[in-house]
């Protein structure tokens, strides 16, 4: 057993971990960082999907590095399993490793969920969750080589991109979901493009009726029942069925949980004990509009929250520390990009915000006769009162990554459908959509025309 001591130690070295040590050693250059991980290798966590087609192809091609240059190098890695904490007395144990610490961070991520429908299936021998692990990727990657039918049950983000990349090499894929696929994210007038492009793409879909149980024979799976009888048969079954913060170090260190199991935060990422910070999946969020717990995982705001927590260590430096997540995404479905942030009309009408929506229509290039040039969609959703951006929904090509990376700063800085309309923007015609026609604004317009 080894004894170590250390100013800064943090456990996990996924997006949160690596950011928070890094930020810290920029704001305190005189301090020891140490990070401990269980294993040498990991992956990026959302480049999964793509080891699985063609995009990636190898498990390899998505390994994480863990930094390199003057800041990076500075920072001290173990690799170790943590096997308990004891906060009273600044100490971790490890497998092979006593870390005393001054200052903690928990940036232990997220492990899969499994519904309790489901769970009894793990220990079959071609059922899987898609782990984050290096090699329980490298694992899933070798078994479906010689497998054809594969389900996916899940209609988030990673089952969409996992279902399509199966497919693009030639597997016969059937996705199981809810009602519309990316529910939690796009309305129905939006998630109904994506579904006709993985039907184009091959992917069969399952939706409206939730899968019900795993049908096995020995120790296998032959197929899944959905709850109104129907039967789809496989080979392999992935349950794409999201993730839950890894907290079980924290708890049993005695850190509060919160929401969705996430360990208790201030808005600078601190728990009750002011030397102990949570980053990253395993920290307990709230909704940026709602203010209620969220359950959203992001490496976005993972990332975002590691520079706060980094930064305040020793010192608040900023009044303004993590005001919530607003659930920014976007993803590729064929050569579509959709991309969304904030609440959707649906999640509006949940939470009983008074609020109008603006839609625009038109083409990424201008003029339309450009070689490239696609169509290209944006939905706003603003208070009716205030004008408030409060979401927003885009589909068109890559583009539309950024794009709706604008909407988020609207969200983030508050900003009103008044602030869009007078939006100033670079355009050129074999980059964006004509300034005459920028979609943004005319969203923002069309808002204007309802409320008054």
């Amino acid at each position: 057993m080894k004894n170590r001591e250390t100013d800064i130690l943090i456990i996990g070295a996924g997006p949160a971990g690596m950011v928070a040590a890094m930020t810290a050693i920029q704001s305190n250059p005189t301090k020891q960082v140490i990070v401990i991980k269980p294993y040498e290798k990991s992956q990026v966590p959302c480049g999964i999907p793509y080891v699985f087609g063609n995009t990636l192809g190898t498990v390899e091609k998505n390994a994480m590095p863990c930094g390199s240059g003057p800041i990076a190098d500075k920072i001290q890695k173990i690799i170790d399993t943590v096997q308990s904490v004891d906060i009273e007395n600044k100490t971790i144990t490890a497998l092979n490793h006593t870390i005393k610490f001054d200052k903690l961070i928990f940036a232990t991520g997220s492990i899969p969920f499994v519904h309790k429908n489901f769970q009894d299936g793990l220990e079959l021998e071609n059922v899987f969750t898609i782990d984050k692990e290096y090699h329980k990727v490298e694992e899933l990657k070798n078994y479906l080589e010689e497998r054809e039918k594969v389900i996916v049950i899940g209609d988030g983000f990673i089952g969409v991109e996992m279902a399509t990349e199966l497919a693009s090499v030639g597997k016969e894929v059937t996705l199981i979901g809810g009602r519309h696929i990316l529910g939690f994210s796009f309305d129905e007038d939006m998630a109904i493009e994506a579904e006709e492009i993985m039907r184009d793409l091959g992917v069969k879909l399952a939706l409206g009726e939730h899968a019900k149980h795993i049908i096995r024979k020995d120790k296998m799976a032959t197929g899944i029942e959905l709850c109104d009888g129907t039967f789809f048969e496989t080979d392999v079954i992935i349950l794409a069925t999201g993730y839950q913060p890894n907290t079980a170090l924290a708890k049993d260190a005695g850190l509060k949980l919160t929401g969705y199991d996430g360990i208790w935060v201030d808005e600078f990422m601190r728990t009750r004990n002011k030397d102990i910070f949570a980053v990253g999946d395993c920290s307990g969020r709230r909704d940026f509009i709602t203010r209620d717990s969220s359950k959203v995982m992001l490496a976005s705001t993972s990332a975002a929250e590691a520079r706060v927590a980094g930064g305040s260590l020793y010192k608040i430096k900023h009044l303004k520390g993590f005001d919530g997540t607003i659930a920014i995404f976007s993803t590729m479905i064929g050569n579509r990009a959709f991309a969304s942030a904030g609440v959707t009309e649906k999640r509006a009408t949940d939470e009983n915000i008074d609020y109008v929506s603006g839609f625009a229509q038109g083409m990424n290039r201008h003029p339309a006769t450009i070689p490239d040039a696609s169509k290209q969609s944006v939905k706003l959703i603003a208070m009716r009162e205030s004008g408030r951006i409060i979401g927003g929904q885009v589909i068109g090509d890559k583009e539309a990554g950024e794009i709706i990376n604008i909407i988020g700063l609207a969200i983030e800085s508050k900003l009103t459908i008044h602030s869009l309309i007078s939006l100033q923007v670079a355009t050129q015609p074999l980059l964006t959509a004509a300034p005459t026609t920028y979609p943004i604004v005319l969203a923002a317009q069309n808002i204007l025309k309802i409320t008054h």
